[in-house]
């Protein structure tokens, strides 16, 4: 963007309706993203066999668990190129560019034949497409929570920014109710032969009509009204922040661990551990999950009225004193209800992880360097923590020591207890600026 644009841009303060559609099209974007992401976790269970040598269940899932984590391994490198881009050249055009990405690694994994055909050829393509994908998700996360936080008024910036989990749990949402129409009108063995590729097509297809939603997007006013960068590298800028990192850091671990623990993996640890039907799994993760989205915006708003720190510390205290006893009850339930309800409570807690982390993100970094800042540090600790999550329970499980990632999963929340316990309130020493 020009100057001249910049100043017409940020000429007059936005509308409340002009800053909703343009959240509205930036989370729309978002959730086409999130979907494509987790389509593969939801299906997982279905085409581990068409990708890798037949063995029994759990082998299956740990190599597909595997290549989910090395998606995550791009997400760092793709919150570091993605980061830059957008703090160099806006905002909307990081934006456009991963769900790009994300559109081609979708298409890699619908069109790759199974491993009967092509042999050690369709686990590659599949490792390529996560890597594409991932380096689009790990782009979409600090630039999206970037662009929604600064888009938002300060009065209500923590409801606005919570709608990127609102978005990125209805991804979730509807590669689960694709799961559950095609469950119903396919059978098993047309699922796991060619019904698993149908929804990889739809992701495509959607990420193109988000790429055109995005093109209608405003570019925000911090970044309209930013002066010259100094010639430093953005690297360099972000290293005089190494506070803000380490705190990025910290407060993630446990967040993103917990969250992934409750949700993608969750569908698996039902089946796989608790015993349940595939279906079952796929019904319960979908109610919970939906509630746990209603849950965001109303914990966001919270957040704005109280503070964020009093929301982080009480999903750290409760996190630490009850991920071990909702696990270890978990894989003893026998009934439909036992198991939403535990869940359910789980993600209760979960939520004052998730409903703020973007906007606290956000809130610590000046304009220059705020997408770098809130997207290379989140995504070198959800690649460490949230990409292993699924990977690391079912090493657990396949050594006859499942009750050890109940644990893991504790003292990682408690390690981010202690982060939440020391740092500042980001609602009153914010470093987002607008008019």
């Amino acid at each position: 963007m020009d100057s001249a644009s910049a100043v017409s841009a940020s000429a007059a303060p936005r509308t409340t309706s002009q800053r909703i559609k343009s959240i509205f099209s930036g989370s729309v974007g978002n959730l086409v993203e999130w979907y494509d992401w987790y389509v593969y976790a939801a299906f997982s269970l279905y085409f581990a066999k068409a990708f890798f040598p037949q063995g029994d269940m759990t082998a299956q899932l740990l190599n597909t668990a595997a290549i989910f984590a090395v998606g995550f391994l791009m997400r760092p490198i793709g919150g570091w190129l993605m980061g830059i881009y957008a703090d160099r050249k806006g905002r909307k055009a990081a934006l456009l560019a991963s769900v790009l990405l994300m559109c081609f690694g979708s298409l890699i994994i619908a069109l790759t034949p199974s491993y009967e055909t092509i042999g050690v050829g369709a686990p590659i393509l599949l490792v390529l497409a996560r890597l594409l994908q991932g380096l689009s998700v790990g782009g979409e996360y600090g630039t999206s929570a970037t662009y929604l936080s600064e888009m938002a008024n300060k009065e209500q910036r923590g409801f606005f920014s919570s709608f990127q989990y609102v978005t990125l749990i209805s991804g979730q949402l509807i590669a689960l109710a694709v799961l559950i129409v095609l469950q119903q009108t396919l059978t098993v063995e047309q699922l796991e032969s060619w019904g698993w590729r149908v929804p990889f097509f739809i992701g495509a297809l959607c990420a193109v009509t988000a790429m055109f939603l995005r093109r209608g997007m405003e570019e925000t006013e911090s970044f309209s009204k930013k002066k010259e960068e100094p010639k430093e590298s953005l690297m360099r800028t972000l290293l005089r922040h190494p506070k803000e990192v380490l705190t990025v850091v910290g407060l993630t671990m446990g967040g993103t661990l917990a969250f992934y623990t409750y949700t993608t993996y969750m569908q698996k640890y039902l089946v796989n551990t608790v015993g349940m039907s595939k279906t079952d799994s796929t019904m319960i993760s979908a109610a919970t999950l939906f509630l746990f989205m209603l849950l965001q915006p109303i914990v966001g708003a919270l957040s704005d009225k109280i503070g964020r720190r009093p929301i982080l510390i009480a999903f750290g205290v409760l996190g630490t004193l009850f991920t071990y006893p909702i696990l270890s009850t978990l894989h003893t339930i026998d009934t439909w209800w036992g198991a939403f309800f535990l869940i359910m409570a789980a993600l209760v807690i979960v939520s004052g992880y998730t409903s703020i982390n973007a906007v606290v993100k956000a809130e610590l970094f000046p304009t220059e360097i705020r997408a770098l800042g809130v997207g290379l540090p989140y995504a070198l600790t959800v690649s460490i923590f949230g990409g292993t999550a699924e990977y690391v329970a079912l090493w657990f499980k396949s050594i006859g020591l499942e009750s050890g990632f109940y644990w893991y999963v504790t003292g990682c929340i408690a390690c981010s207890l202690l982060v939440y316990v020391t740092m500042k309130d980001t609602r009153t020493h914010s470093k987002i600026t607008t008019d």
